[in-house]
């Protein structure tokens, strides 16, 4: 009785013990900050998945008033295909090849979308058109909320991979293998800042 007493008693003592250095080494906020870029990146991909479905109806409407703008038009519709068939997993956000290949496809469905809107600035009868206003005024807030979508990501990277570098923490990423996370180039942000411009002048 005795010795199954002080099994139970060391036991639960070298889990409290466990327990304390996993968090002073910072295992828990591994976990917390790993969600929390999840939950960033869940809501960049909620953005440009809401862009790519205004865009058939943005085509059509534009197809009513400029039909011979066939190249411009084939050219947004392709780059949608390619940003929706890319696969969205969890495994993105730790490879690097992988995020790039994100950023590529979504860069060239805005060039191509804004290639869309200045061929657009040649139709008055378009621009003054109800749905189209309509689509361009969602399109402007979406734009936006991806802008602010993607900036929030970049800040939950930045605080997961600081963790993952600075010291003690490192040592414990060492252990655990992680490793730190891909983020959006200073140079995809300067493009995302200007593209698609949508605003015709009301």
């Amino acid at each position: 009785m005795t010795s199954t007493f002080f099994a139970r008693w060391t036991g639960t003592l070298v889990l409290a013990i466990f327990a304390s250095l996993l968090s002073g080494c910072g295992y828990n906020d591994f976990q917390s900050k790993d969600e929390a870029t999840k939950a960033a990146w869940g809501e960049v991909v909620n953005q440009y998945q809401r862009r790519a479905d205004l865009i058939p109806n943005l085509v059509n409407t534009v197809k009513g008033y400029a039909s011979h703008e066939r190249e411009t038009l084939e050219a947004v519709t392709r780059a949608r295909a390619a940003a929706t068939s890319f696969q969205i997993t969890p495994e993105v956000l730790n490879n690097p090849e992988a995020f790039q290949k994100f950023q590529q496809v979504q860069g060239e469905l805005s060039g191509a979308l804004s290639r869309l809107m200045v061929v657009s600035e040649k139709y008055p009868d378009l621009k003054a058109d109800t749905s189209f206003r309509d689509l361009q005024s969602q399109l402007e807030g979406t734009e936006n909320r991806i802008t602010v979508a993607r900036q929030r990501y970049i800040a939950a990277v930045q605080d997961y991979n600081v963790t993952v570098r600075k010291f003690p923490t490192n040592l414990t990423a060492m252990v655990f293998g992680y490793e730190t996370k891909p983020s959006f180039t200073v140079e995809n942000e300067k493009a995302i800042s200007t593209a698609p411009t949508v605003n015709f002048g009301k």
